[in-house]
């Protein structure tokens, strides 16, 4: 939870931890709009609250002091102005202090990493979480055989497995929290929407869902297996314009589909885009996507998701977005296949989400300025200038 009345620094913080956490689940609080909070608030259901000294007519101070008082409230690490507080703050059992002019993503991550660690060592729920990410130790889900992990967050772990009924190779997604933790609820609830969104849209550029279920107290998802790696990684080792042109057509193809059916990707980037041993695409990790008329009911108003570097000029500024916000991302992720690098960078995540709104749309090199007018409607600044859905991609093309 991110309590603070200064809504470009809510978002800063956000960024830097969903770049290292993408599933985290976060939760903002204007103390001026909102009013402060009230005493019996006892942090429940936050693993740590971040908690800035621009609190209103309140000392932040003194609400620090008020947090510190109850018993059971989660760790607290206090954004101040003043260096001078850092040691008032640690009397009030802060758990890290940091100059808000100042963070460092990194010592933040870190900070925050080992508050939850310890936090997650003292909880008597520990057996309740799946394995420990540095051990190896697989959650036991009836009918797999696991080969290996493939990727951990802080809520999810990603293997690749197989049936014990046969040798086909599928990838299970296993939640780290129990549906029925306080604190897991907005997770499990993000991961259920997964499978809810996609498992019936049967697409050849959708990632297949097999299988949903609860074993042994871990929910899971048993998806196709997509061997041939993600996008990032071909667009590393290279993309010919031939490739790069079929690649658009197929996630464009996807996105179709999806945006048909009323849900948006929202977090549409090359390391969610697969590719099978036959070359085709398929779209994945739909953890971020939601029912286009329940975004404001399960998001809340201001709240970001997303990835930076592919992020739409209103997404960015935490406004509304609809199918057309996947259309800039897709724009991005065309830019980058055809150039190899991206169309924007900067120091940290505020500066490239700046230059999405106010940079000029990247112009290609010469050789491929047949497609600069595609790009142009795809990366228009203002979604009324861009193409107006995905199915358009293959006429412009």
């Amino acid at each position: 939870m991110i309590i603070d009345s200064h809504a470009d620094f809510r978002k800063l913080l956000m960024h830097h931890v969903t770049t290292h956490w993408p599933d985290a689940v976060i939760t903002e609080y204007d103390p001026v709009k909102t009013g402060n909070l009230p005493d019996e608030f006892s942090g429940a259901g936050n693993d740590v609250v971040l908690l800035g000294d621009q609190q209103g007519d309140r000392d932040p101070l003194h609400t620090l002091k008020l947090f510190a008082r109850k018993t059971g409230f989660p760790p607290v690490v206090f954004f101040s102005t003043n260096e001078l507080d850092r040691s008032t703050a640690t009397r009030f059992k802060a758990e890290g202090f940091f100059l808000r002019d100042e963070i460092r993503h990194k010592s933040l991550i870190v900070r925050l990493g080992d508050i939850m660690r310890a936090r997650r060592r003292t909880s008597s729920t520990d057996s309740l979480f799946v394995g420990d990410l540095s051990t190896g130790i697989n959650p036991l889900i009836k009918g797999y055989r696991f080969i290996r992990k493939l990727a951990a967050t802080e809520h999810s772990s990603v293997y690749l497995a197989e049936r014990e009924s046969g040798n086909e190779p599928v990838i299970l997604k296993v939640l780290q929290q129990l549906p029925d933790l306080a604190d897991g609820i907005g997770v499990f609830d993000r991961f259920l929407q997964e499978y809810e969104l996609i498992a019936d849209l049967h697409h050849p550029n959708i990632v297949k869902i097999y299988d949903l279920g609860v074993s042994d107290d871990h929910a899971h998802i048993v998806m196709e297996y997509l061997s041939g790696g993600d996008l990032k990684q071909k667009i590393d080792s290279g993309t010919s314009e031939a490739e790069a042109v079929s690649y658009l057509k197929q996630i464009a193809s996807g996105l179709a589909k999806v945006h048909s059916v009323g849900v948006l990707h929202r977090d549409l980037k090359p390391g969610n885009v697969m590719l099978r041993g036959d070359g085709s695409l398929a779209l994945i990790d739909f953890g971020l996507a939601k029912r286009m008329r329940l975004q404001q009911e399960i998001t809340g108003s201001g709240e970001i998701f997303g990835t930076p570097y592919y992020m739409s000029p209103e997404q960015g500024r935490g406004n509304d977005v609809d199918a057309r916000s996947d259309i800039y991302s897709l724009g991005v992720i065309f830019y980058e296949m055809l150039t190899g690098r991206k169309p924007y960078s900067g120091t940290n995540a505020m500066g490239i989400i700046y230059k999405h709104s106010e940079a000029p749309v990247p112009v290609l090199p010469h050789r491929l300025a047949v497609y600069q007018a595609l790009l142009n409607m795809l990366m228009a600044k203002k979604p009324e200038d861009r193409l107006q859905s995905a199915a358009e991609v293959a006429g412009w093309l």
